[in-house]
Order: structure tokens, then sequence, then C-alpha cells
């Protein structure tokens, strides 16, 4: 997620300059053979243009929405993991009856969030990181999962035969929640957990199981592909057919303008034609980053620093004094 100000507008041209390009030289050759090579026939009229852009950017503007929207629902998803996680941590502060279990149990928690974040950083075919355009950003930024491994990370909150067995499974995160429901049951009959404390601390354990099924589902359900794919294969359409048609509209001015531009009008197709085709294609490649809210882009919820202070929190409501203070994020990109 950026944090400053906004992206420049160096930055976003940079991103997006390898489409940039290819309309340059696509617009370029086309005006050249129909001005130079009196390729006439090329010339499509400006009525179909206007029809096929408004239909492009009808199915941009719903890609942008529904895309916008994956990434607002994952925000809401890990504010209520936040809150879930400090009603926790106060559940277990004050209903288990000893102090080294409560630490247990929050630690225990520590490693489901560490566990979930690092399941959610996981690479699938659909996603976009592998582009140029998003490999060349990341050097503005670091994704903490890329940089420390799942065991390390680990060992800080639970025990080796805890660590061994939640590494053993596919999926991590579920089995940390399933020790949390062994180690409640344990409490229970070794009488440190009453039976209301316990029901109510189930009722926590089944919301933090709902809250990881949902993000799990943004995760691993993509922007339906066949939305996507139309939506590149019209942007295409236009952006090659939009120079043919600048040049019906502009092709008639040749013989009205004076001055240098007389006769010269079908050159100005080239840079308006590249500005509205390029708008069309950034629009695109914006909507393609935003629909995958965990995968380490520049664009991504922050759910690395959001399970940071979830820590900090929590470490404090146990009344540790050793706990650190929040540092200043490097970059304006805050995962």
């Amino acid at each position: 997620m950026h944090a400053g100000r906004s992206y420049s507008f160096t930055e976003f041209l940079l991103w997006t300059r390898r489409p940039l390009y290819a309309l340059i030289l696509l617009d370029v050759t086309l005006v050249a053979l129909y001005q130079l090579g009196g390729l006439h026939w090329l010339a499509v009229p400006w009525n179909v243009i206007f029809m096929l852009g408004t239909s492009v950017a009808l199915i941009a503007g719903f890609k942008n929405t529904q895309t916008y929207n994956r990434l607002w629902e994952a925000q809401q998803v890990w504010a209520s993991i936040t809150a879930a996680s400090r009603a926790w941590g106060t559940m277990c502060r004050d209903h288990v009856g000893h102090p080294g279990q409560t630490r247990r149990l929050v630690y225990r928690h520590l490693g489901w969030l560490t566990a979930l974040r690092y399941q959610m950083r996981e690479s699938r075919p659909w996603e976009t990181q592998q582009q140029l355009p998003n490999v060349e950003y990341r050097k503005h930024y670091q994704v903490p999962e890329k940089v420390r491994t799942l065991d390390v990370e680990l060992i800080k909150y639970v025990s080796p035969e805890e660590r061994s067995r939640i590494l053993g499974v596919s999926s991590k995160a579920t089995e940390v929640l399933s020790l949390q429901g062994e180690a409640l049951r344990a409490l229970l009959d070794d009488g440190l957990l009453p039976p209301a404390s316990f029901a109510e601390l189930q009722r926590a354990l089944r919301d933090l199981h709902e809250q990881q099924a949902r993000s799990e589902r943004l995760k691993n359900y993509p922007y339906p592909r066949q939305y996507a794919v139309i939506n590149v294969i019209f942007v295409r359409i236009l952006c090659l057919l939009l120079p043919l048609g600048m040049i019906d509209l502009l092709a008639p001015m040749n013989d009205t303008v004076g001055g240098a531009m007389a006769g010269h009008m079908l050159w100005l197709a080239i840079p308006l034609s590249v500005l509205v085709s390029w708008m069309y294609a950034a629009l695109d490649q914006v909507g393609e980053s935003s629909a995958n809210p965990f995968e380490g882009g520049a664009n991504d919820i922050p759910i690395s620093q959001l399970c940071g202070t979830i820590e900090r929190d929590l470490r404090q409501l146990l009344d540790e004094r050793d706990v650190p203070e929040q540092q200043e994020p490097a970059s304006p990109i805050v995962l």
C-alpha cells in the first residue's frame, strides 16, 4: 500500500512505458502507411470508433470497480482480524486463570497471524508480480515474507514441537487454530478455564476461522478470467483501430487548415491516438494490479505491518516491557 501522498506522474509513466512504446510504434506505422504509402482504405469511420470506445470504457470501468471492491473487502477482512486479535488477547488475559497459559495462547495466536500472512503471500498463476513492470518496481520496497522464512518466524511464537506440526501440513494457519482448540480443551479439563469462558473463547476461535476463510477466498479465487480477458481483448482492438478513426476525423482538415499544418493534419493522429490509447491501456493495467490484494505488490493490503501492530498491542497487554517501538517505514510502500 502506498502510504505517501501519491504516486508521481514520472513513476506512473515509467511503470506503463512499455505499452506506450508499443502504441507509438503502432500509430506511427499506420499513419505512415496511409499518408506515405497511399493505403487510404485503412481509414475507419469515426462513428465506429466512438461506439467501440464507449463500450470499452464501460467494460474497463466495470473491471476497475470490481477489482477495487476486492481490495476494499480485503481491507475490511484484515480490519476484522485486527479487532478479533485484540479481543482474543483481552479474553485470554481475563478468563484464563494462569499467566503462563495466557501467554502461550496469545503467542500461539501471533503464530497464527504469521502463518496466515505467509499463506497470503504465496504465488498464484493468475497474479501479476512476475510481470516485468511490477518486477522493476519492487526495487522501491521489500516484501517481508520473501526476506525471512516461515520456520524462522514461527519459532518466536510456538514450541519446536508445535512448529514441526504446523510446517508438516498444507494449511498451516488452520493447524495453528487447531492447536488453540486443543489447548483450550486441556485448560477446561485441568480446571484453569471455567465452562462459560471456554464457550466464549471457542466462539472467538470460530470467528477467527471465518475471517481466515474470507481472506483465503480473496487469495485463492481470482477476478473472473472471462471478464479479465475480454477487457484486454477489447482494449487492444480499440488501440489498433483508434489511429485509423483519427485519420478519418482529421483527413478532411488537410484542405481547410492553412499555415505550416496545411496538408499535414493527419500526423496529429499519432499523438492524439497515442494519448487516448495509453489512457485505456493504463486503466487496464491499474485494474489488473489491484485485483490480487495479497500478492506482494505495491498496492497490497499491508498485512505485515498490521501483524506487527497486533503483536505490539498483545505483548503490551501481557505487560511485557521489551516491546520494540514501531519503526517508520523506509519506503512509502508499506506491506
